[in-house]
C-alpha cells in the first residue's frame, strides 16, 4: 500500500532550497503579517466565526449558511470521511493523499480511479464507478498540476452522490477558469479551498468549504467548539477581500512567467508530465531515485513521487520559485542526470 501519509514537508532539512512543498511565499506579505499581528489582541477572547464566514460568502457570492470555515483543507477531509459515512468512495489519483488517508482512517470503503499518463492525466468521468456514492478530486490536481475542465467534473455529479473537489491550488490559475467554488446548481458538490498556497499560511491551518447549507450544517456539527483559531478567522477576512483577490490573481499571472521558465530550462531526458497550470511541475526522470538523493546533496529538496498512487519512483515534483531559483535547480538537474546512451547503445 502506498504510504499515504508522507507530505512534502518531510523532505526538507536546514540547508536545503525547498522545491518540495507547493506554498508560494516563505511568509504571509507584511501586509498580512499585520492583519495576523492584530490579532493577537483580540486572543483573549473566543472566536468570533461570523465575520469570517461573512467575508468567504460574499467573495463567492454564497450566503452565509452554504459556508464552513475549517483548521486547513485537511480537516475538511476528515469531517466528510466522519459525518458522511459512503457506501462506496471513488478517490481520483494520483492527487492528494490526505483525503483517501481520512477515508481509510474512518473505515470507510474506497476505491481509485487512476488516471494516465497517456491520457495527459485529465479525468475521464466514465472511470468513475456508478456505485459510488462520495468522489474525490482536486482541480488543479496535485501533484500533476493539471486543470480539468469543470464540465466534466459537474458532469461527474447526480443525485444521492457527494461530488468533493480539493481546490485548494484554484487561485494559483489566472482568473481561476475552470473554479466551481460559485456553482450552486451542481447536485452535492462541496467545494474545498485553502489560504494555504498563495499566501503562505500552511503553520496558521485555514481553509473553507462551501456546499449546500444542509451538508455544511452536517459537517460542522461533526466540529469541536470553535475549531478556526481567532488569527485565522482574520486571515480569511483580509485575504477575501477585493484588494487581496487582486493581488491573488497578479500572483497567479507572475506564476505563470515562473513556470514556463522553469519548463524551457530543464534538461533532456526530463519529462514534464501533463500540461502544468499550478505552482508546481511533475517531472518524470530517468533513475528517479539517484538523482533525487544527489540533488539532495547538492542542496535542493524536490518531492518523491511514489507515495501518490498511480506515480513511480522517476517521478519527482517540483515547485515553481523564482527564474533565478529555477535556473540553477535546472543546471544541477543536468549535471546529476545519467548520461545520454552512445550511439552503440541506441537499439
Amino acid at each position: 500500500m502506498t504510504d499515504l501519509s508522507h507530505h512534502g514537508d518531510a523532505e526538507l532539512a536546514p540547508g536545503l532550497v525547498d522545491l518540495a512543498v507547493n506554498v508560494r511565499a516563505d511568509a504571509p506579505p507584511p501586509w498580512l503579517r499585520a492583519v495576523l499581528h492584530a490579532s493577537i489582541d483580540a486572543a483573549a477572547s473566543y472566536p468570533d466565526p461570523v465575520p469570517a464566514r461573512a467575508a468567504v460568502a460574499a467573495a463567492h457570492g454564497r450566503p452565509v449558511d452554504e459556508v464552513l470555515l475549517a483548521a486547513g483543507a485537511a480537516e475538511v477531509f476528515v469531517l466528510v470521511a466522519r459525518a458522511v459515512r459512503p457506501r462506496l468512495a471513488a478517490v481520483v489519483h494520483p492527487s492528494f493523499t490526505e483525503p483517501e488517508a481520512a477515508l481509510r482512517a474512518a473505515g470507510r470503503p474506497v476505491t481509485r480511479v487512476g488516471l494516465r499518463a497517456e491520457d495527459g492525466w485529465r479525468l475521464d468521468p466514465a472511470a468513475v464507478p456508478d456505485e459510488a456514492d462520495v468522489v474525490v478530486l482536486g482541480n488543479p490536481t496535485n501533484p500533476t498540476s493539471v486543470l480539468h475542465p469543470a464540465a466534466d467534473i459537474a458532469a461527474l455529479a447526480r443525485p444521492g452522490r457527494l461530488l468533493v473537489v480539493d481546490e485548494a491550488f484554484a487561485d494559483t490559475v489566472p482568473g481561476e477558469p475552470e473554479s466551481l467554488a460559485a456553482r450552486r446548481d451542481v447536485p452535492g458538490l462541496l467545494v474545498v479551498r485553502s489560504l494555504t498556497k498563495t499566501w503562505g499560511l500552511a503553520g496558521l491551518r485555514v481553509g473553507y468549504a462551501l456546499g449546500p447549507a444542509p451538508l455544511v450544517a452536517r459537517l460542522a456539527a461533526a466540529q469541536p467548539h470553535w475549531p478556526v483559531s481567532t488569527p485565522a478567522l482574520a486571515a480569511l477576512v483580509a485575504c477575501s477581500s477585493p484588494a487581496a483577490r487582486a493581488e491573488a490573481e497578479a500572483a497567479a499571472r507572475e506564476l505563470e512567467r515562473w513556470r514556463a521558465a522553469l519548463i524551457e530550462g530543464l534538461p533532456p531526458p526530463v519529462v514534464v508530465e501533463g500540461s502544468p497550470r499550478s505552482s508546481f511541475v511533475l517531472l518524470r526522470i530517468p533513475d528517479g531515485v539517484r538523482v533525487r538523493a544527489e540533488l539532495r546533496r547538492r542542496g535542493w529538496a524536490v518531492r518523491r513521487g511514489d507515495t501518490f498512487p498511480g506515480l513511480s519512483p522517476d517521478h519527482l515534483r517540483v515547485a515553481v520559485r523564482g527564474p533565478d531559483v529555477s535556473s540553477a535547480f535546472a543546471a544541477d538537474l543536468a549535471a546529476v542526470l545519467p548520461p545520454a546512451p552512445t550511439p552503440e547503445e541506441v537499439p
